[in-house]
């Protein structure tokens, strides 16, 4: 039997749009949608920051910068809270 690894290895996405009253923020959409029923709270933190770091090397705007390091902090908070 030959077993074909189709795996996207990245399950979130992260985009910016500047669609809020309060400048811009973060949304997050599954890439493959057969994770989004099986993952926990931490995995799921976990894949957005992922996501969020992703963005941030490609990131050339200094206001979407700033609004990526703050949710990666943000969720990284989330996570050590989560964790204990």
């Amino acid at each position: 039997m030959n077993i074909i690894e189709n795996e996207i290895p990245y399950m979130v996405e992260a985009k910016t749009c500047g669609c809020t009253e309060r400048g811009k923020s973060i949304s997050y959409h599954f890439i493959e949608s057969s994770h989004s029923l099986c993952l926990d709270k931490g995995e799921l933190i976990l894949s957005q920051i992922q996501a969020c770091e992703r963005l941030l090397k490609y990131s050339k705007d200094d206001d979407e910068t700033v609004v990526l390091k703050d949710e990666i902090s943000k969720l990284k908070l989330a996570l050590d809270l989560l964790k204990y």
